[in-house]
């Protein structure tokens, strides 16, 4: 077992997940992104050193695994293992507190996300996702 450099539960999970582009990285693979190229080409724009870095921290923290396409060896396939599909609560949580406490600009994709879910429970929308991102992930093995 790792040793913790704090006692802090916090502390912890930010040493991993602390950082805007982890986090990015990780909704971007519940939005259906898997490889490298499709990652740089979120609108943030992640830098290609930046990119690699946080997804091997994430690879060694078991939030992501790593499998390679089956007729093309050359491409990586990143998927959420489900310690990394257990941070979609926080994620979800993130983004409300996002819509009702900052006075910020809210782009489409959460504009639509943010009304799809208008009359969802939470519980619903968060096991929902989960359930989607596994069924996702069960098919990337299919084509392995």
């Amino acid at each position: 077992m790792k040793k913790n450099r704090s006692a802090c539960a916090l502390v912890n999970t930010l040493d991993i997940v602390g950082d805007k582009w982890s986090l990015v990285i990780i909704r971007d693979l519940f939005l259906g992104k898997k490889t490298f190229t499709e990652f740089l080409h979120s609108p943030e724009k992640i830098a290609t050193n930046i990119l690699s870095n946080r997804l091997e921290l994430l690879k060694f923290n078991q939030l992501i695994e790593v499998t390679k396409r089956p007729n093309d060896n050359k491409t990586k396939i990143y998927y959420l293992t489900d310690k990394g599909i257990n941070l979609y609560p926080v994620l979800y949580e993130m983004m409300h507190w996002s819509k009702n406490n900052l006075d910020s600009e809210i782009g489409p994709i959460s504009r639509q996300w943010f009304k799809d879910i208008e009359e969802v429970e939470a519980s619903e929308v968060i096991n929902d996702t989960k359930e989607r991102y596994i069924k996702l992930r069960s098919e990337i093995f299919a084509f392995n």
